[in-house]
């Protein structure tokens, strides 16, 4: 590309790269983000569908979950590799209503392309968006129903709006079940805040059986097996202990040399190796544990003392599983086994080897107020199972959500509209062209309960006009019933959502769209051509030429 300066071409960009600029990088830009928000859209609701997705090998995801979908899509274009990121820093920030934030992003982009071709300083844009945006965080805080977290129908709701829409929405009932119990059992009280990590619940996935085989168990699930055939595989009232140390005579970190010129000699260095690891297992016993839980190996002789002392064992366990096995059962995590005492070891009221599918996995089960959980998800193909535990996770964030942020909205649109109704009132306030992009903004906001009725296959333009009417009447909890296949109370029917999710999807959204407003120029590099094998793009190392 070359710029003229006094007659004269002055290069600039190496040849071949290319440039866009003013409305032209603009239009690309908001079509880009217009194509992504539609390969999503119809997946919004209970009545949204699914999309397979096969990758460069060959496997096949099936999901209508926003950032599965988006994650999995190669994207090239750089607009459309920013909404992919909305999706992500959603389902990062908050877990839930992935879709909704690039839904919303490519409608307020969408509607700022027809302010743009009314001459429109994309500044203006900006701003009035900006102005919005921060308005529409503002009502829905407004209109935010405080809830109590011990509240469990209302946490199951919130949850159950989550997975309706999901493969698995006709065990939803049973699932949201799983996601509250689990939250309120790892949730703590940290400077007058609860929080609730979700890194304290462990997920096993195994195919088989039906999602109602599901279940939440308090403790912990092992993929190990007991490391000795003499061992015991159920054991009551379990004492545990969690050794980090390995139970074999270690090898020196240096090289080491024994010469043994008689038999006698080599029978006493036999001896010897055998009562120090007769004495690891001697100091297990005398702890009282009857479970022993290791990270690292267990030598074969240490097995067998073990098996006669009626203890049994698992071994080449994660440090991340130790860590969760110590909140679960109340036990210390020991580096020394000489260290070890009865107040180090965990409880637990049953510890047994079940067999799951074709695999054996250890229960750790009935701990006393365990701090870590676990969740066996089934389901009768691994496609299925890999959705359930999708939606899961989205249950699990959104009831987490709810916990830490006790306060909800009513769902199926309802609280898009109101936001809508509110902001176009607001942007009376002002004036000229900011006063029209506050109002683009607002329109924008109906998209959600347009796009939910499209999907459950109604007429959008019937239902938004009953939609406005009754927000109109202060009727701000109807919204579009899908399964009905009309507008109604929603806050009747329990549909509710977590406040949390709604202000985010705005925010990522918005920054967004505004992001890409701001762009004016794209300039593309060209590829530069690699070298030969083995060396550097642009020639020798380091830059030079070849003499």
């Amino acid at each position: 590309m070359c710029a003229q300066l006094s007659g004269t071409p002055v290069l600039i960009l190496k040849e071949g790269a290319e440039r866009t600029r003013g409305s032209d990088a603009q239009n690309t830009n908001i079509m880009a983000a217009k194509v992504i928000a539609e390969n999503v859209r119809t997946s919004l609701g209970p009545k949204g569908l699914d999309k397979m997705l096969v990758d460069s090998f060959g496997d096949v995801t099936i999901t209508n979950d926003g950032a599965t979908i988006l994650k999995e899509i190669d994207v090239q274009q750089p607009a459309a590799k920013m909404m992919v990121e909305i999706a992500k820093t959603q389902d990062d920030e908050v877990g839930d209503g992935t879709t909704t934030a690039v839904i919303l992003a490519g409608e307020f982009l969408k509607s700022a392309e027809n302010l743009l071709e009314q001459k429109i300083h994309p500044a203006i844009i900006i701003e009035g968006y900006r102005l919005a945006s921060e308005k529409a965080i503002e009502i829905l805080d407004n209109i935010a129903i405080p809830i109590s977290v011990d509240d469990e129908a209302m946490l199951k709701n919130i949850a159950n709006t989550s997975m309706i829409s999901k493969v698995i929405g006709t065990s939803s009932d049973l699932m949201s079940d799983i996601a509250v119990k689990g939250i309120k059992a790892i949730v703590e009280k940290r400077d007058d805040k609860l929080i609730a990590d979700l890194d304290n619940i462990s997920i096993q996935k195994k195919e088989g059986g039906s999602i109602d085989d599901s279940k939440i168990i308090s403790g912990l699930i092992l993929d190990k097996e007991v490391v000795h055939p003499g061992m015991s595989k159920t054991v009551s009232d379990a004492k545990v202990a969690l050794l980090e140390t390995a139970l074999e005579i270690e090898k020196t970190e240096f090289d080491a040399k024994i010469n043994i010129t008689e038999v006698t000699q080599m029978q006493a260095f036999l001896n010897q190796e055998e009562q120090m690891l007769r004495k690891m297992v001697d100091k297990i016993k005398a702890s009282g544990a009857n479970v022993v839980l290791c990270q690292k190996g267990i030598d074969d002789m240490v097995q067998h003392f073990l098996s006669k002392a009626g203890i049994t064992a698992a071994r080449r366990i994660k440090k991340s599983d130790m860590e969760k096995l110590a909140k679960a059962t109340g036990g210390s995590v020991i580096t020394n086994i000489d260290d070890l005492t009865e107040g180090d070891l965990g409880k637990a009221g049953l510890v047994e080897q079940r067999k799951i599918g074709n695999d054996e996995m250890i229960f750790v089960e009935k701990c006393t107020n365990p701090h870590a959980i676990s969740i066996l998800i089934r389901g009768g193909t691994k496609m299925i199972v890999d959705e359930a535990d999708r939606a899961l996770h989205d249950a699990l964030c959104v009831v987490r959500n709810a916990v830490q942020e006790p306060k909800v909205v009513v769902g199926g649109g309802a609280s898009e509209i109101e936001v809508a109704k509110q902001l176009q009132d607001y942007a009376n306030k002002f004036s000229g062209r900011v006063q029209m992009a506050i109002k683009t903004f607002a329109d924008a906001m109906e998209i959600i309960p347009i796009t939910l009725a499209e999907n459950g296959g109604l007429e959008t333009m019937d239902i938004l006009v009953e939609l406005r009417a009754a927000h109109k009447e202060g009727k701000i909890n109807f919204g579009v019933d899908v399964l009905e296949g009309k507008v109604g109370n929603m806050a009747e029917k329990n549909v509710y959502e977590g406040v949390v999710v709604k202000k985010q999807a705005i925010k990522s959204a918005s920054e967004s769209a505004q992001l890409i407003l701001r762009i004016d120029d794209v300039i593309a590099s060209s590829k530069s051509a690699g070298g030969p094998p083995g060396m550097p793009p642009g020639g020798m190392p380091g830059g030079g030429d070849e003499d």
